[in-house]
């Protein structure tokens, strides 16, 4: 198109002076896109080379970009924390909790013998009656030994906030030692799925987030433990919601609460590291220091040594703690060798399905949290889920014991979570029902049938 036939198209409602060439008041297409806010006025004409527009400026539509894609969670950052949406991420979990407590605690029912142990004395079996103790009478002051003289285990191996929480529990509602310590137990798990839920809408989306909280609280074959007097629930509930903290970059929180995991197990180490990692990402971004993140830090370290040292100042030994965990349990860190030994002793000559099915199903675990790497998992809840994974593995710990300590994890139900956020809906319901089944029927055979428990 010539330069005078473009000025003809575009200056209809300019009236040119006479004698004046087109090209000084006609502006090109690309000023008049960037002056598009402001109003063009016929009698302040402005002057312009009279050199060839760019066929990529005749267009009459200006130019728009394409709109970048979303990132996930980044609704959820944006709309905050108003009321609405703190609504809209909790009550799926509050459903998940509601439905996998009736699922696991029917299934329990049924399956315990008539003339034996009732639900509630199920759910405070083994360490349930332990912690119950502790909040009821408080720690011993030594050492325990057997008749003949050696030392065994005692109640000072149990970290102290769940006996805590059950006092207080106790304390408001009157209830028994024994009830309290499980009601304590399901309040710890409503917050941990809330915690867990959130968390994963902002990092993911939020089918994602509730698929992940079904498959925590149902499918993973032994999530019954989260809902007996043990400390797992309370865990979570402090392990997701200081990975929830961090990511508000709400450090000082996320600090303290990292502080109470290292009360309540020494896996706490892993939510630390988790942290740790939070905050140096933090800090390379805003290429300072900052003494917000750093005390953070300081505080999630200073949880489980401040038990350990207390321990040994009350049994003047340093070493306490660890000579009760391995003279009760035979628990130490020996860099996996027991679990190695384990898988090969199943595989060759194992007696009965239940050490192949705990062998299978924890090999399992490894290979998701593998693909947990491969898949863009935020970096702090993949250390997280990792750590707890490591610390589970290399320690001599009884193999039936496993399943439960890795529950609180999550970071291997992602894989799984994500790739059911993408199928049918239809589809996804039939698996979760499948698998939640199967993982509610697992705990409570485990509880019921097979003579070790967890």
């Amino acid at each position: 198109m010539t330069e005078e036939k473009f000025a003809v198209r575009h200056t209809h409602s300019v009236r040119r002076p006479t004698g004046q060439p087109i090209a000084a008041i006609v502006r090109p297409r690309t000023q008049l896109t960037a002056d598009q806010e402001r109003p063009m006025n016929a009698s302040t004409p402005t002057a312009v080379s009279p050199r060839r527009i760019p066929a990529r400026a005749q267009p009459d539509a200006p130019h728009t970009s394409p709109p970048s894609p979303e990132v996930p969670g980044s609704r959820l950052r944006r709309q905050g924390s108003s009321p609405r949406t703190v609504w809209n991420a909790t009550w799926p979990a509050l459903a998940i909790y509601g439905a996998s407590a009736v699922l696991h605690l029917v299934l329990l029912a049924v399956m315990s013998p008539a003339d034996g142990p009732g639900v509630h004395a199920k759910l405070l079996s083994w360490d349930g009656s332990l912690y119950r103790d502790i909040a009821q009478d408080g720690y011993p002051d030594s050492f325990a030994h057997t008749p003949s003289g050696e030392l065994t285990g005692n109640n000072l191996a149990f970290f102290p906030a769940y006996p805590a929480l059950i006092r207080i529990v106790h304390t408001l509602t009157g209830l028994g030692y024994d009830t309290a310590a499980i009601v304590a137990a399901h309040l710890s798990m409503i917050a941990a799925l809330v915690a867990v839920h959130h968390l994963l809408c902002r990092t993911h989306d939020r089918r994602t987030a509730t698929v992940a909280a079904v498959l925590l609280a149902c499918a993973q074959p032994m999530a019954l433990a989260f809902f007996m007097a043990y400390s797992e629930s309370l865990f979570l509930a402090l392990a997701a919601a200081t990975l929830l903290a961090a990511h508000r970059e709400a450090w000082l929180t996320a600090g303290f609460l990292a502080l109470l995991a290292g009360l309540t197990r020494p896996a706490a180490a892993a939510v630390a590291l988790a942290l740790g990692v939070a905050v140096l990402l933090h800090l390379v971004r805003e290429r300072r220091l900052l003494w917000r993140p750093i005390t953070a830090v300081a505080l999630a370290c200073a949880g489980t040594p401040a038990y350990l040292a207390w321990v040994g100042q009350r049994l003047h030994q340093p070493n306490a703690w660890f000579a009760i965990q391995q003279a009760g349990w035979d628990t130490r860190w020996d860099n996996g060798r027991a679990f190695w030994d384990f898988l090969g002793d199943t595989f060759t000559d194992a007696d009965g399905w239940v050490p192949v099915s705990t062998a299978v199903l924890l090999l399992a675990l490894i290979v998701a949290t593998a693909l947990a790497w491969r898949r863009g998992t935020w970096p702090p809840l993949l250390v997280y889920g990792t750590g707890i994974l490591v610390l589970t593995l290399a320690q001599s710990n009884y193999y039936h014991c496993k399943l439960r300590l890795v529950v609180p994890a999550l970071v291997f139900l992602i894989p799984l979570a994500r790739a059911l956020g993408r199928t049918h809906a239809r589809t996804a319901a039939i698996v979760l029902s499948a698998a939640s089944l199967f993982g509610c029927w697992y705990g409570a055979y485990m509880l019921t049938t097979w003579h070790y428990a967890i």
